[in-house]
Parts: C-alpha cells; structure tokens; sequence
C-alpha cells in the first residue's frame, strides 16, 4: 500500500515514526503530530484554512492530557464515569505514589523502528479508503487527516475540539463536495 503514497504522505509516516521514536510504538497520535508539522501539503492548508496551524502547542497539550490518561478518551473517561469510575481520582492516585505521568505510556527503549499501533494502521488503511471514496488514484496526506477526523480516538477527539472535523476538512478540501478531487 506504501507504495501509493504520495511523497507527502510518506514523508508524514516518517514523520510519525520519527514522533513515536520514544514512545517505542506509533499511534494515530504520532500522525497526528506528523501532519502538524507539514508545510505545502493538502493537508497542511486545510489545517491552515480551519486556523490549527497556529495551534500546535494546544493540539500537542491535549495529546499530552490524554497520554497522562493512559490513552483514554474524554469520550471513555465519560462512559467509566457512568459506572462511577472517576478516571482524574483515579490518575491523581497513581501520580500521587509513582510520580506525574505514570500512567503514560512512558519512554520506551527501541532498537530499531517502532512498531505501528492498531490505531495507526487503521488510520493508514482508512486514508486508503478515504482516496477510493474522492476518486483519487493516490493516497495523500489530505487522507491521512480526513481519516484522522473520523476513527474513533484521542486524535479525532482533539481535531473536533478545535474546529477540525471531517465535514470541516471536506468543505475546505473538495468545497463540501463528495465527487472527484484533484490527486496529489
């Protein structure tokens, strides 16, 4: 499938992979960050044109929140809090004996590459999807985030709290057309 990568797309799984380095795995979170960082792509206009691009640290401050959660989302911290779970009682108890963080998924020690998470592959196999759907013959990191937008997660969590959401990056991508997009 790499192989119908754009070079922007494959440069943002470098990216991801280079972000995921000390975490030891990548997850759609590491792609997430990866796309913030691109410049002259599709997908970094539609984050510029939806007013994310001068919001870097606030998107990797909310990605850090979720980290000290253990990779819950609000939306999972919302259902365990239905069953009288208090996910922030829960994260203060550990951070209270094994210090800020702990719950993180930490620095890990890698000899190699890391691994790509669940959560990154099903990003990169929608992206797939996402292209078949505009009719583009390659996958371009414009894909990529229009699958961020919609997997279930932290990433998607973080997108719709400021602002990007698939709709949002459809509208400014293909003017909120579904039909056939330019490929990159």
């Amino acid at each position: 499938m790499f192989e119908r990568f754009t070079k922007d797309a494959r440069d943002v799984v470098r990216g991801a992979v280079e972000q995921g380095q000390e975490a030891g795995s990548v997850g759609a979170e590491h792609i997430l960050l990866a796309l913030l960082e691109r410049e002259a792509s599709r997908a970094s206009f539609a984050l510029a044109a939806l007013g994310l691009a001068g919001r870097r640290d606030s998107v990797r401050e909310a990605l850090e929140e979720t980290r000290r959660r253990a990779g819950l989302s609000r939306a999972d911290a919302d259902a365990l809090a239905g069953l009288g779970i208090d996910v922030s009682e829960i994260v203060s108890r550990v951070e209270e004996v094994h210090g800020a963080g702990a719950l993180s998924a930490g620095k890990a020690v890698t000899t190699g590459r890391p691994a790509f998470r669940r959560d990154a592959k099903q990003v990169l196999e929608k992206s797939l999807r996402m292209a078949l759907a505009h009719r583009d013959r390659r996958i371009g990191d414009e894909h990529i985030l229009l699958a961020l937008t919609v997997l279930p997660g932290p990433a998607a969590e973080v997108l719709a709290d400021h602002g990007v959401t698939h709709a949002s990056v459809t509208r400014v991508l293909y003017g909120g057309q579904e039909g056939h997009a330019q490929a990159g």
